[in-house]
């Protein structure tokens, strides 16, 4: 039976309600699991680059949580380095701040290529059993060759010396700058220092590869084929651990020591 054109087109915008009140109610009803899922897989990186979980290895939420505890969170004034008290860290959304020009700055011109620096930035404490810090984690971002890359540098209580290193997004291309999830390059990075004697990020990521921890303290294995990848690395751990980012932070945590 032929239907007649106004039929039609009300048969296809009911249909398109339809599916529009559906996907609108699942996405309502699965936003819980969905921040509860994104907080989980924030706390798991954390917990990798603080050398508390494999690379690789997924953990159950009741284990992440657990580790988690020994983990303090805090807010940070980025220009001042003091912590900020009365933040709710559960709800803390630094990408938000970033994008907004009311909580962020223009980063002054810069290799890592970060456009705008939030006012304030969580960091993440890993605490000992008398409550001391033992590792401090950082979150770092820059232009890779393809992506942004996102990760976290963990620095021991010295704030000076790398404990690890992890990027949970980005899309650099497999097999090369891709390889910066590999374990083995990873595992390269604990024990590297970090700032030179005149109190700069000196750590980069080299050509070829690097010597040992001691003989080479500021220098770590570069990214076959990846060149571009590899300075992207350099640049955005220099920037986020120098004077524009968390640098009046440790500056202060390292005097205080």
């Amino acid at each position: 039976m032929q239907r007649s054109v106004g039929y039609t087109l009300l048969f296809a915008t009911l249909v398109c309600v339809v599916c529009a009140v559906v996907v609108s109610g699942a996405a309502v009803l699965l936003k819980e699991r969905q921040d509860e899922n994104a907080l989980l897989d924030k706390q798991s990186n954390v917990l990798e680059a603080a050398g508390l979980r494999e690379p690789g290895v997924s953990l159950p939420p009741d284990v992440v949580a657990e580790r988690f505890a020994t983990v303090a969170s805090k807010v940070i004034d980025l220009a001042t380095g003091e912590v900020v008290e009365g933040v709710d860290v559960t709800s803390f959304d630094q990408a938000k701040l970033t994008s907004d020009p009311e909580t962020s700055r223009v980063a002054p011109a810069n290799p890592a290529k970060v456009n705008r620096i939030p006012n304030q930035a969580m960091i993440y404490e890993v605490l000992g059993a008398n409550g001391e810090v033992e590792k401090y984690i950082f979150p770092v971002e820059g232009k890779g060759l393809w992506s942004t890359l996102k990760g976290f540098i963990a620095l021991g209580a010295d704030l000076q010396t790398v404990e690890g290193l992890t990027f949970y997004s980005h899309k650099e291309t497999p097999g090369l700058g891709g390889e910066v999830d590999n374990p083995g390059w990873k595992a390269r990075w604990p024990g590297r220092k970090v700032f030179g004697p005149d109190g700069e990020p000196e750590i980069r990521v080299i050509k070829g590869r690097a010597e040992s921890p001691e003989a080479a303290p500021y220098q770590v294995d570069g990214l076959s084929g990846a060149t571009i990848t590899s300075r992207s690395v350099t640049y955005l751990i220099q920037f986020w651990l120098g004077p524009d980012a968390f640098g009046p932070f440790i500056e202060k945590h390292r005097r205080a020591a």
